[in-house]
């Protein structure tokens, strides 16, 4: 079987694909984005990259700083499009399969090409592309045509299944997965609650994430209140760098700042969750964040907003974890900061309860000949 996958560069992405690495199927990248060299954590994958420029011309990036307006004019003859490159690729590769990893960058580039095809077509949503589609500029149109074209659809959760199906999807649903095929843990990295110090903290704040509003909760917390803990914000912008920088609150703190485009091993991240005594994200759209699945599955007691009520399948609040309810009040936040640092009794039981609730659900051992199995019955199916 041969199967085309479409996606941009992205993590999660290389996590699932690697789930059919020994599985005898033939797989295909096809980086829509065309973005940076051949990755190596998908060596055994056929990539196709570096299709975008028809001539990668001596001092280009030169140009491109100095004379941006000349540039943009010779690209506009020296860039092949999405769709030209796409449909030879399909007339050359001849695939069984075509799965698309979120709708608005690698769905809707390629969707005039899969309309005048009959290819199965798997659609796995991501983040935000189903939720918010429209706040990322994707029309109510767009979004109905591409989804009377797919032919399956893979959630990360409830939610969007339920959303796609009241903007017209009728075609077959292959179930809810997490984005990145399941989590890996390593069980010698779960400290127990005695050995937490680590307050750790997503640094998204990029008009959907929201740790600027974290931030702000912090600094209404008492300081002798965080002295016993490190912090760590990671996948930090640039503006929570700054609000960092600038604030007497935070300067004699023990912090540390990783930062959103700095490559963070997972592994590294994953060691750092087995060390925190709670995991704080916010944000006013996603899907079911993988971060938050390793950190229950590391045991860090998890803060986590709730944008329409996605984060509440896999946390009662109040018993394995906390829901934040507005995502832009920091009042609330702090309060939930303090309760959850007060709590010890609490965050003990969370800890065994989510490290349970993530192996018996998103093991990665367990998921993989399910997904193995999905693309099989896909097949058989549209051999009929």
């Amino acid at each position: 079987m041969k199967i085309l996958m479409v996606a941009i560069p992205n993590h999660h992405f290389f996590q699932w694909v690697n789930q059919l690495k020994d599985s005898g199927y033939e797989v295909f990248w096809f980086d829509v984005t065309d973005g940076g060299p051949k990755s190596d954590k998908i060596a055994w994958v056929t990539q196709i990259k570096g299709w975008k420029l028809r001539w990668d011309f001596p001092f280009r990036t030169t140009i491109k700083k100095i004379f941006p307006k000349l540039y943009a004019l010779i690209q506009k003859l020296n860039e092949r499009s999405v769709t030209s490159v796409f449909n030879k690729i399909l007339i050359d590769i001849k695939p069984d399969i075509v799965h698309c990893f979120e709708m608005q960058l690698s769905g809707l580039p390629i969707l005039s090409i899969m309309e005048i095809n009959m290819l199965p077509f798997i659609y796995s949503s991501w983040g935000s592309d189903v939720f918010y589609y429209d706040k990322l500029g994707v029309s109510k149109q767009q979004l109905q045509r591409f989804y009377n074209r797919v032919n399956y659809a893979i959630t990360d959760c409830k939610r969007d299944y339920n959303l796609m199906v009241e903007n017209s999807f009728n075609s077959k649903f292959l179930g809810v997965f997490p984005g990145n095929g399941g989590l890996t843990i390593n069980q010698n990295n779960i400290q127990l609650i005695s050995k937490r110090n680590i307050i750790l903290i997503k640094g998204y704040d990029d008009g959907v994430g929201k740790a600027s509003v974290v931030l702000k909760a912090f600094e209404l917390l008492p300081k002798s209140f965080l002295e016993a803990y490190k912090l760590i914000v990671y996948s930090a912008d640039n503006s929570v760098e700054r609000h960092i920088n600038n604030s007497s609150f935070f300067s004699d703190l023990d912090i540390e700042i990783y930062y959103r485009y700095a490559f963070l091993q997972n592994e590294s991240l994953l060691k750092m969750m087995g060390e925190s005594c709670i995991h704080i994200a916010n944000s006013i759209s996603d899907g079911m964040p993988n971060v938050l699945l390793e950190a229950m599955g590391m045991g860090a007691f998890p803060i986590q907003s709730n944008p329409g009520n996605v984060t509440e399948e896999v946390i009662t609040h109040g018993k394995n974890g906390y829901l934040i309810h507005n995502a832009l009040d920091e009042i609330e936040i702090s309060n939930l900061i303090k309760e959850a640092l007060a709590n010890e009794t609490l965050r003990k039981y969370a800890q065994n309860y989510n490290v349970n609730f993530i192996d018996q659900h998103y093991n990665r051992t367990i998921l993989q000949p399910k997904i193995i199995t999905l693309y099989e019955s896909v097949l058989i199916e549209s051999n009929k």
